[in-house]
């Protein structure tokens, strides 16, 4: 059996050919720029050559383009979106508009002279699959799992921050396990935008998971042995836009919290931490701080222990054992199958097996542990 797993984070996206018939640590794999990093290298270019955008394509992450965008309409350029397109920068596009984006229809954007043809899309599955078959590798996968951050379609007046936070909240509620943060596309909630272009961007043949970034290397973190360990744990991922924290006891997730990695340093992510191991890390504090919020389901253990994924864990690095509350021990740096970026990617394999019954078996013997779902 043969699976695609592609975690796309702000900086990098991590591809893992997961094939049951090799050991786990001899799988294939890539990590290679994030694709808002390489769509928003385009718009610069275009910036730099003096042309007008001409963006098509699907609604894809904000982030680094919408960047680009705003640069390139303060260098006095002119920007052309279809309506998907757009909604990469907003899902107004009354919003949009006010940027200075012009919106166009697809026929329009065809028409136009001059402008830079640039096709936004988070999943590009010709050049993943060239990628692969410069090295020999074809990609007849047995199925495709893709990890994204999604905020999701705010309502109107609503915060974007706010209305992720509370679609994280409502799902663990309901269940409150880490693969819950995954979905089969039929069982998609229609206001993740981002991951519906994905889906939408997949081959249609082929088996999909999509699920959100930060528990899917949360989940892959387990595979760590040490990590696998301990009961009771707080998983932090330290990605390059993002910061998610989870406390599990054992499959159970017990609370979590997102913020900005951009806002964090060593010395505010460490009182972080120390006041959410103790339960005292507030929603109204996080949010008030430009994070998304916190919440706690239940009482958090004792002394947990911390497992550090992301490409940004330096924030951490040679931390000292304890916080001023003592809640926490030094962190491990979890590296499933010997390598930290592919968390995510591991993660996407085991919330394949929670959500496809008929991978489980074979998924769990080619990693050699028996998990309980």
């Amino acid at each position: 059996m043969r699976i695609l797993a592609l975690d796309i984070g702000g900086g990098t996206q991590d591809l893992l050919l997961f094939d049951s018939a090799l050991p786990p640590e001899g799988c294939f794999k890539l990590v290679m720029p994030a694709p808002t990093q390489i769509a928003a290298g385009a718009i610069g270019e275009a910036t730099r050559r003096r042309q007008a955008l001409a963006l098509g394509g699907v609604t894809m992450g904000g982030g680094a383009v919408t960047g680009a965008i705003r640069d390139h309409l303060a260098a006095g350029l002119a920007a052309y979106a279809t309506p998907a397109a757009a909604r990469t920068c907003d899902d107004d596009l009354e919003a949009v508009a006010a940027m200075g984006v012009t919106i166009v229809a697809e026929e329009e954007l065809a028409k136009l002279r001059g402008a830079a043809p640039i096709t936004l899309r988070d999943l590009n599955w010709p050049t993943i699959a060239g990628a692969f078959a410069a090295f020999g590798l074809g990609l007849d996968c047995d199925a495709l799992a893709v990890a994204a951050l999604d905020h999701g379609e705010a309502h109107p007046g609503m915060s974007d921050r706010l209305f992720r936070f509370q679609h994280l909240r409502q799902t663990v509620e309901r269940e409150p396990h880490l693969a819950a943060l995954a979905y089969r596309p039929d069982r998609l909630p229609p206001y993740l935008t981002r991951l519906r272009a994905i889906a939408a961007s997949a081959p249609a043949d082929l088996p999909l998971l999509l699920m959100d970034t930060g528990a899917a290397a949360a989940l892959g973190a387990v595979d760590d042995p040490a990590v696998r360990r301990h009961r009771a744990r707080l998983h932090l991922n330290l990605g390059n836009m993002h910061t998610l924290g989870f406390l599990m006891e054992g499959e159970s997730i017990l609370g979590l919290f997102e913020h900005h990695t951009g806002r964090m340093s060593r010395g505010k992510l460490e009182g972080l931490l120390g006041a959410f191991a103790a339960g005292r890390l507030t929603n109204e504090e996080v949010f008030a701080d430009h994070g998304h919020g916190a919440f706690m389901l239940s009482s958090p253990p004792a002394h947990p222990f911390l497992a550090v994924t992301g490409p940004r864990r330096g924030l951490l690095a040679d931390r000292q054992p304890c916080n001023p509350r003592g809640q926490l021990e030094r962190p491990h740096f979890a590296a499933p199958y010997g390598d930290m970026m592919m968390a995510g990617c591991w993660g996407l394999v085991r919330a394949l097996a929670w959500h496809y019954l008929a991978f489980r078996e074979d998924i769990e013997k080619a990693l050699d542990t028996q998990t309980s779902y």
